[in-house]
């Protein structure tokens, strides 16, 4: 069975999503940058450190310490056992290539690279779709599962509100900055031969289950 993946697409394509689904029934490690960053920052490793640095100062943590603290994680005996999904990353380039030549040098491989296409039009949509309650926090998707009320929370009845990193001129520039840096990894992917495509346009579900036909896990 296939045991480690990386998943790329756009902002709200859904992998995210999918790595949690594929994660939580065949039990490989869900990894994203994001989370290991911060939990090596709040370990107080001399790495988590070095990136902390950046991190207080609202700087992008430089690729090569990224890419050393996510090849530490995947040559950890939890993951060398579970297998592993790399969730989102690698966004560029040069850290595709960092990446490459890291699992090279300790052995480790990557079974598949897939990329989940949507729609742009619907991506905008997911992207623009979430809200906010202003008074419990309880978070409503008015394209999943939208309140009974319009604009009123279901848990508490306080207002609910669209954060302004989810605005649609948010999300165009998301969308630009994505197209921007991935398009080079894509590209290299499918170069190699390693990459495959599949919708991400579908329900979680039904997305999960496509996936799951398409690369025999079930």
């Amino acid at each position: 069975m296939l045991k480690t993946f990386v998943f790329l697409g756009a902002p709200g394509a859904g992998k995210g999503t999918i790595a949690e689904l594929l994660c939580a029934k065949y039990g490989q490690v869900h990894i994203a940058t994001g989370d290991l960053l911060r939990a090596e920052k709040a370990s107080g490793s001399p790495l988590g450190q070095q990136a902390s640095e950046y991190m207080v100062k609202g700087l992008l943590v430089p690729d090569e310490l990224v890419v050393t603290l996510l090849t530490n994680k995947l040559a950890s005996p939890e993951v060398k056992a579970r297998g592993f999904v790399l969730d989102g990353f690698p966004r560029t380039l040069n850290q595709a290539q960092l990446l490459q030549r890291e699992l090279d040098k300790d052995g480790l491989k990557v079974d598949l690279v897939v990329l989940f296409e949507v729609d742009r039009d619907l991506l905008l949509r997911r992207l623009t779709a979430r809200r906010l309650c202003k008074v419990c926090g309880a978070i409503h998707n008015m394209m999943f599962t939208p309140p009974k009320v319009e604009n009123v929370c279901d848990s508490c009845g306080g207002a609910l509100y669209q954060r302004s990193d989810d605005t649609l001129e948010t999300a165009i520039n998301r969308l630009g900055v994505y197209e921007q840096e991935t398009g080079p990894v894509i590209n290299w992917y499918e170069q190699s031969g390693q990459l495959r495509r599949i919708t991400g346009a579908l329900e979680k579900h039904a997305n999960f289950a496509v996936f799951c036909q398409e690369y025999g896990l079930e």
